[in-house]
């Protein structure tokens, strides 16, 4: 008897998730320690009254608790794209989520510069919601069992996306602020400024509630509506939590391509298909791949920093490549 095969999936699941939560309470201590302010856990432990408190509290814990959020919301949201689309090479990024939604905060910037940051995010919700659901009517003229197909055509319709922003931008001088929100960067978190990221918690808790209907709406349409459950209804309610977390990490911290991409297809790999038991160690993986990208930038030209976005793009597109390569099963 093969004795893999008589693992129990949730005793698996627990020892990854075990791992995982090890790794990323190391990787929080080495982000909470790293930064150009002096700090020290000695005075703070000992209980001396200092900076160091306040920087723990004004900037350190604020920013991880961004990273940590950001990561695990992206990596959820690139997994509920995969089993919705049925494809492993697609994420936010790639179905035109994240450039949408920074269209939306480019016209709002323009058209209603006053407006409040809820509204802002709102607008921002409905044109990352329009544009994926323009990328869905687009593949639906491909053939299903073509795996590259989809994720070069979202790339190309994402592209258009972000020409289009960049035009927009040169046009009425918004250059600058439009990187802002076209590269991802926790720099300027502080305490007050990160908030809205917990709407992203809130969403991947909604994920891993309907875990058990996202797995089977991946099982194909015929399978789903013989057990019961509504494709359409599913599908539009992941598109709108898809589309609301790209908004939030777009106005909070600017876009992080491919977290969605390799984190998912690393845990399918490892679990399987099981949202269920797969969800969490996304979440944690995501959080943990974010944070470790997030300190090589503060380290690597310290005391200056690199966007996060720059490193996990270049380790992103290289495992991309890799998947691309191998064969996607």
């Amino acid at each position: 008897m093969n004795t893999a095969a008589s693992i129990n999936p949730w005793q698996k699941a627990i020892g990854i998730n075990a791992i995982s939560l090890v790794l990323m309470a190391v990787l929080i201590l080495v982000s909470l320690s790293v930064g150009v302010a002096e700090f020290s856990w000695q005075s703070l432990i000992s209980g001396q009254v200092s900076q160091d408190a306040q920087i723990l509290i004004q900037s350190r814990i604020p920013r991880t608790l961004a990273i940590i959020l950001t990561g695990a919301g992206m990596a959820i949201s690139g997994m509920m794209m995969q089993v919705v689309l049925k494809n492993r090479f697609v994420e936010p990024s790639m179905v035109g989520a994240t450039q949408s939604a920074a269209l939306g905060m480019l016209i709002t910037a323009l058209m209603l510069p006053s407006a409040p940051i809820i509204a802002k995010i709102s607008i921002a919700t409905v044109c990352a919601m329009v544009g994926m659901m323009i990328f869905m009517k687009l593949i639906k003229r491909l053939p299903a069992t073509d795996y590259l197909m989809i994720p070069l055509v979202g790339i190309v319709f994402s592209g258009i996306i972000d020409a289009m922003s960049t035009f927009i931008a040169y046009q009425t001088e918004m250059v600058q602020m439009l990187g802002v929100w076209r590269f991802g960067d926790f720099s300027s978190i502080l305490a007050g400024r990160y908030e809205l990221l917990w709407l992203v918690g809130g969403v991947s808790l909604m994920a891993y509630i309907l875990a058990d209907k996202l797995t089977i709406i991946g099982l194909g349409d015929h399978i789903a509506t013989n057990l019961g459950v509504n494709r359409d209804t599913v599908l539009r309610l992941s598109v709108v939590m898809v589309a609301l977390v790209s908004s939030v990490v777009v106005a909070t911290v600017g876009m992080i391509p491919f977290v969605g991409l390799v984190v998912p297809n690393i845990i399918s790999r490892l679990m399987g298909d099981r949202l269920r038991l797969t969800l969490p160690a996304v979440a944690l993986l995501g959080a943990s791949a974010v944070l470790l990208c997030d300190i090589i930038g503060r380290l690597i030209i310290y005391p200056f920093e690199i966007p996060v976005t720059v490193v996990f793009g270049v380790l992103g597109a290289a495992v991309f490549l890799y998947l691309l390569l191998k064969n996607p099963k």
